[in-house]
């Protein structure tokens, strides 16, 4: 009926589609960022959204249309960009092991310490094991960084952009 080939058609359903996720992820953040700085958010928000899309070169009628469509769908687009995010495997337990190298036939005197874990992870009810080896003093800068992020998930900022994303 209109006249139009079938890849053109299908290339710009792909592209809206990638407009509405796209602009699903970034709206997220761009209002938590707005937020923190005290700003109303819906109003820059939705200015942005137009500002992103006049760069596209569409009519000021379908610029509308288009923020219409992501507003009157922003939350079922986000539940289903939530439903398709990939499901990551769980903590279960960990075994540890400290080896201790003292000695070679080459080397009389060393100390070769190595730390031997295995680490138990649940995903989709499904068990499985990775076995993992470093130094002790890897494993202490590794255990610095996860110190810190934790600290950092104590923040006040990280706090709301958790409470948001659920």
């Amino acid at each position: 009926k209109l006249n139009i080939g079938v890849d053109t058609i299908q290339h710009g359903v792909e592209g809206l589609v990638y407009l509405l996720t796209e602009s699903s992820k970034l709206m997220a953040s761009i209002y938590l960022f707005i937020r923190n700085l005290g700003i109303h958010s819906r109003d820059i928000s939705e200015v942005d959204f137009q500002d992103s899309i006049h760069v596209l070169g569409f009519s000021d009628e379908l610029n509308k249309s288009l923020l219409q469509l992501y507003l009157d769908n922003r939350k079922e687009i986000r539940s289903i960009l939530g439903e398709l995010a990939p499901r990551l495997p769980s903590y279960h337990s960990l075994e540890w092991r400290l080896d201790v190298q003292l000695a070679s036939r080459s080397l009389r005197q060393q100390i070769k310490p190595a730390v031997t874990m295995k680490l138990h992870l649940n995903q989709n009810e499904d068990q499985t094991a990775q076995v993992l080896q470093t130094d002790p003093a890897t494993l202490l800068h590794l255990i610095q960084q996860l110190e810190q992020a934790l600290g950092e998930m104590k923040m006040n900022h990280c706090r709301r952009i958790v409470r948001n994303m659920k």
